[in-house]
């Protein structure tokens, strides 16, 4: 925060809505900083804006201990431990629920975006998009997990890498990247982190990647993992760093039924540049 911005007056003293039937109200211990909080305060994604939403408060990775419940919920009981996620409500229905692309259902609604985040003390969640976090997890530790561990978690698991498989994480010593090293290490697969510095080396490395190309060393990064790869390629790409997508194909190589899964939200300009190639 710098001492020319200037925050709305609207938005200098939230009120806490009570929560709804189907809703719980949690009291929030910690809550993670994502980057694309930042760009949903400088509305500058591909995406819906805060600003259109009213939304004054962002952040969408919360944990903390249900303090009221609605009437019809049966999930949850005072004093549990919950976190709340990105999505705040999707409709259900509609073929892409069902399908399981609900993160693409027109009617859905992200924490911080269309609905309040997690940048405050309470927040009103729907119980069935709350995660119970269990005990002994620390909160500092389940906030940021509810965004970017189940964004890595679900792209490995849906990428069907059998065990033993190459992993390329692209941007894999950032926030996003580094929990995809340890979920990738965790389902059996071989972790390759392309990013750059010492200490984002060290953790990789740490974390389970079998080796760190840094592309400030390399100039040729995908041919150093082509190499790593025995000279066929990765068996899956994984993208945290949106600038990355054009070139994230050629660490595929040669390696027949490779995948890449683009996780990192592009900004604005970007986005609509790849709506017009893939259209």
């Amino acid at each position: 925060m710098t001492n020319s911005y200037v925050i709305p007056e609207e938005c200098r003293a939230a009120v806490v809505v009570d929560e709804g039937p189907d809703e719980v109200l949690i009291k929030l211990n910690a809550t993670g900083i994502c980057y694309s909080d930042i760009h949903y305060m400088l509305n500058d994604t591909g995406g819906k804006k805060m600003s259109a939403s009213g939304i004054c408060s962002a952040g969408h990775e919360g944990s903390g201990v249900v303090v009221k419940l609605g009437e019809n919920v049966k999930t949850f009981q005072l004093g549990d431990r919950a976190g709340v996620k990105p999505i705040w409500y999707t409709c259900g229905s509609c073929n892409l629920c069902w399908g399981g692309k609900e993160v693409h259902c027109p009617q859905k609604v992200l924490t911080g975006v269309g609905a309040t985040g997690t940048f405050q003390h309470y927040i009103v969640s729907p119980a069935r998009y709350t995660t119970v976090i269990p005990n002994g997890i620390p909160d500092h530790v389940a906030a940021p997990a509810m965004c970017s561990a189940a964004t890595a978690y679900r792209s490995i698991r849906e990428s069907e890498l059998a065990i033993g498989s190459w992993a390329t994480i692209i941007g894999g010593g950032g926030g996003v990247g580094i929990q995809a090293v340890q979920i990738a290490k965790a389902f059996g697969l071989r972790p390759i982190v392309v990013d750059t510095g010492s200490e984002k080396r060290a953790l990789s490395l740490k974390m389970g990647a079998e080796a760190f190309v840094d592309f400030k060393e390399f100039p040729d990064t995908v041919a150093e993992v082509i190499r790593l790869t025995g000279g066929i390629g990765s068996h899956g790409v994984f993208v945290t760093a949106p600038p990355a997508y054009p070139t994230a194909i050629g660490y595929i190589g040669a390696r027949i039924g490779g995948v890449v899964m683009c996780i990192g939200l592009p900004a604005a300009v970007g986005y609509l540049q790849q709506r017009l190639v893939t259209s």
